[in-house]
């Protein structure tokens, strides 16, 4: 921080709730009065103007009333001002002020007074132009070399350049490109004009290219050929800056240093006319504003540069030569001279802060009391300090736990009676509740201080008898898995004891499950092998009872201390029986778009007859309808017949991707058991293949699934590291939309599951050490769950819906 202040010379607060930005300020002498000592005026959003001659008379009441020359309320905001030769055969000073929609041009008059009040000041309106356009800044100059008056040039937020020449429009042209309006500036040595596009690069267009270049009645995509004569607007040259610039400056104090000035973000550039650049400064702050003036040494130039730590710094070139500290950040600094003072400094904050100073020091009479040195009483300080601990203990005690919710979230088909519960208070202290939670949700040592409100989670695996019941094995089925085993085969009834008392086969090597919507899931296990076959009608139902079955044998391993147990598939993957899930969704979803575009065009025509029967019926003179009435009638039955189409499809689209995700499941555990995938690869691999929780009209399974292999197949599971390179230099990528067929999809997840099986290693980094995005590593990362025993599950509702297509999982949120 610097030691030093900025010297108040004078300042003055502009009225309440006001609001300010860069453009609101600058300094002339707009009154015309031949002295050459500069006014301030100041514009805002408002729409109230201001015009001030400072003096010596600091920030007093009597002394910001008489330095106010002018106060004004125009109708609307003031964007931005500028003094300046605008009117035709005169060369008197005129202020131009910008407003959103509007340009107007005042002159400022003084009349002297008779009277001690002293003398009178009027703003009168000269000429003003209606913008078709919303304004966003503008500039000024001698446009095409023409001396003795200036030009106006404003930038309109979608990228059109509007010239007027005094009270005239000259001509308007869209810059290339355009997508956010940026500073703009002239620069009278080249005749050219400056601006920063959204490409982030500093962009020159001489005024002779823009004036005959295409004329700009309406924006046209630069791709498609022109549709009225002249030429295509291209930039004299580009400088990339890499950054958003604040503001632009171009000096034209000094021909010799023939500079242009960029504030950025984090870096201030100076470049010469072509564009080659001088020298850049790179910032350790945020800056706000800077302003280029004169400088005592040749080829040199000074910079005002305020910061947002409400600091202003001189610089010579790339020198800090000075700084001071402001009583606020400013958003727009000028250099003036004043009556009494030259080389004022003029800054103004957001919320009207207008402050003349000057850099230098003043002297300080202020002396430091002198303090009576006593010896502290070790005791006295003990005492207190325990009474202070007391007192924090006791309050620690006293504060209850208050009023908690938890919500209980599901997957479908499975659903909750009631989502949220209401905890009462409880009677203990917040710091023992968290303490005795901690043991469950794993709390870290942070998570333990009272007084902030904390949300917790608690995933949890639903019991499998929740969905399905014991019931009579079935020999004959479509679909077969078989899992095997090192270890001896297991009796199914002590690995699942649940549905042991109602099973037929007291011998524990079958066991039957039967959904709630009567799918069937036969386990088979062999008396002399360590295999064990899962069989069922239904593909998809499968995958719980598999899933489940290698979980529990994980757990009764465990609990035997075996520790290299080892499971495996043997082969092949039911890819033929997952790609008819993936068919019969694909297909739903194609219906759904059909039905849209049915309903779009019915509900077109719906309105185009109520539009001519409404026509008919205001009509004065009674018509025939002409049968419309019927027509409308058709119309409505086949609108309402197609939305009640439309909305069984999405209930069988729902169900349909549930039973994709969970045939997508099964196909992942297969895959995991057939290479021996460790729990980092096995949740890449299920990220891959179930990118999405939920389909949505926008962003399919189908797509969203294909683009995730497609970037395996060229990342990790690459042949070979050329194409690994080559895919991870490459950005972006096509819009993702519904594809015609799912011949690419399946033919790439084939692909994948065959590289995975010839040894295809899936990481997330590539063999180049290639940075992992933390998200994608939290993605990644294998969770921990929790068994809890919960009064839940009474709440729990039973759909018709197969639960075997659904994870019996639940989540638990605690907020407090």
């Amino acid at each position: 921080m610097s030691l030093f202040k900025a010297r108040d010379w004078w300042s003055a607060v502009l009225g309440e709730g006001e609001e300010f930005d860069q453009g609101c300020l600058c300094v002339g002498d707009v009154d015309n009065s031949g002295t050459g000592h500069d006014k301030v005026v100041v514009g805002s959003y408002m729409g109230m103007l201001r015009i001030f001659s400072p003096h010596a008379n600091k920030s007093s009441e009597g002394g910001i009333a008489d330095a106010q020359l002018l106060e004004v309320q125009l109708q609307n905001a003031i964007i931005q001002m500028e003094v300046g030769k605008f009117v035709s055969c005169s060369e008197l000073l005129h202020l131009a002020v910008l407003h959103p929609r509007k340009l107007s041009v005042y002159s400022v008059s003084g009349t002297a007074g008779n009277v001690e009040h002293g003398d009178q000041y009027q703003l009168k309106l000269v000429y003003e132009h209606n913008l078709k356009r919303t304004a966003c800044n503008m500039t000024y100059g001698t446009f095409g070399g023409v001396t003795g008056h200036h030009s106006l040039c404003i930038q309109s937020m979608d990228g059109m350049l509007m010239f007027f020449e005094q009270d005239s429009y000259s001509f308007g042209r869209f810059l290339p490109g355009f997508l956010l309006p940026g500073p703009l500036v002239y620069n009278s040595r080249t005749d050219s004009f400056l601006t920063v596009s959204s490409a982030r690069q500093l962009e020159s267009y001489k005024y002779e290219t823009l004036s005959v270049a295409t004329e700009a009645e309406s924006r046209q995509d630069p791709d498609l050929p022109l549709k009225t004569g002249g030429k295509r607007l291209t930039p004299d040259w580009t400088f990339v800056l890499g950054e958003q610039a604040l503001d632009l400056s171009v000096p034209s104090f000094s021909h010799s240093s023939a500079s242009v000035f960029v504030l950025g973000e984090r870096n201030l550039y100076c470049l010469r006319d072509n564009g080659q650049i001088r020298f850049m400064k790179k910032l350790e702050y945020n800056p706000s504003c800077f302003l280029p003036y004169t400088s005592v040494t040749d080829g040199t130039t000074n910079l005002l540069v305020g910061i947002h730590t409400n600091m202003l710094q001189v610089y010579q070139d790339v020198t800090l030569k000075w700084a001071a500290q402001l009583p606020f950040v400013p958003v727009a600094v000028r250099i003036s001279n004043f009556q009494e003072l030259k080389g004022v400094v003029v800054s103004l904050s957001s919320d009207g802060h207008l402050l003349c100073s000057y850099m230098g020091t003043d002297p300080s009479f202020f002396t430091t009391p002198k303090v009576d040195a006593r010896e502290a009483d070790y005791e006295q300080v003990d005492a207190e300090m325990k009474k202070l601990q007391k007192f924090i203990r006791e309050v620690k005690a006293s504060c209850v736990m208050q009023a908690s919710k938890m919500t209980v979230g599901v997957q479908p088909p499975l659903a909750v009676t009631q989502d949220q519960f209401a905890l009462e208070p409880m009677g203990q202290s917040i710091s023992d509740f968290l303490l005795n939670i901690s043991k469950v949700f794993k709390l870290g040592p942070n998570f333990l201080f009272p007084g902030v409100p904390r949300v917790l989670q608690c995933r949890f695996r639903l019991p499998l008898v929740l969905v399905c019941v014991p019931s009579s094995p079935t020999k004959t089925t479509k679909f077969k898995i078989t899992v095997e085993t090192n270890q001896p085969p297991v009796n199914l009834n002590s690995i699942f004891p649940e549905f042991s008392s109602k099973s037929e086969d007291k011998d524990g090597n079958t066991l039957a499950f039967q959904f709630l919507s009567g799918a069937k899931v036969t386990v088979l296990a062999s008396k002399t092998s360590q295999r064990y076959r899962i069989q069922s009608d239904s593909f998809e139902d499968m995958w719980l009872v598999v899933k489940e079955l290698v979980q529990r044998f994980d757990q009764h391993f465990s609990k035997l201390g075996v520790k290299d147990f080892k499971k495996s598939f043997s082969g092949p993957l039911p890819l033929q029986e997952y790609f008819l899930s993936v068919d019969h969704h694909f297909q739903l979803r194609v219906s759904a778009q059909q039905y849209q575009d049915l309903l779009s065009e019915r509900a077109v025509q719906f309105r185009a007859i109520q539009r001519r029967l409404l026509t008919r019926f205001k009509d004065k003179t009674p018509a025939p309808l002409q049968n419309l009435d019927t027509l409308l009638d058709a119309t409505y039955s086949q609108v309402m017949a197609l939305a009640e189409a439309a909305e069984e499809n999405r209930a069988l689209l729902e169900e349909a991707f549930v039973r994709l995700r969970s045939a997508t499941h099964l196909l992942v555990l297969l895959l995991s058991l057939w290479q021996g995938l460790t729990p980092d690869q096995t949740a890449i691999l299920e990220a891959t293949l179930l990118p999405l929780l939920h389909d949505t009209p926008q962003l399919g399974w189908e797509e969203s699934c294909d683009a995730a292999v497609s970037h395996l197949l060229r990342s990790c599971l690459s042949r070979s590291p050329k194409d690994q390179a080559t895919s991870l230099a490459q950005a972006g990528g096509p819009v993702l939309t519904l594809p015609r067929d799912t011949d690419r999809l399946k033919k790439h997840i084939t692909l994948m599951c065959d590289r995975i099986g010839k040894g295809g290693r899936l990481t997330l980094a590539s063999e180049a050490n290639v940075q992992v995005p933390a998200q994608v590593q939290n993605l990644a990362a294998p969770g921990d769950f929790w068994s809890v025993v919960f009064h839940l599950f009474s709440h729990v509702q039973k759909k018709e819906l197969s639960p075997g297509r659904a994870r019996t999982r639940g989540e638990i949120h605690f907020s407090h």
